[in-house]
């Protein structure tokens, strides 16, 4: 178990053997979750870019769009 000091303006420094084994680098940000038990659960904010693959997927349109039809959104969206 590790412990750290909060400092008068509610800081504190996460000890370096919870930054390795989270992977937390400076100027990186966590997560705090607290759980109903009063537990508080850190969590690296950041996501790996595996992470994130398919997340536009259900965005996509059933077909690609042709450029033409890019032409006419654009018109249309300056005519607004």
């Amino acid at each position: 178990m590790s412990t750290s000091t909060i400092t008068s303006k509610g800081q504190t420094t996460i000890p370096k053997e919870i930054r390795e084994q989270l992977g937390l680098s400076p100027g990186d940000r966590v997560e705090y979750v607290v759980e109903p038990d009063g537990r508080v659960v850190l969590l690296p904010a950041t996501r790996h870019v595996n992470e994130l693959r398919g997340i536009l997927k259900h965005r996509a349109p059933a077909r690609p769009v042709t450029l033409e039809e890019m032409d006419e959104a654009i018109r249309k969206g300056a005519a607004e």
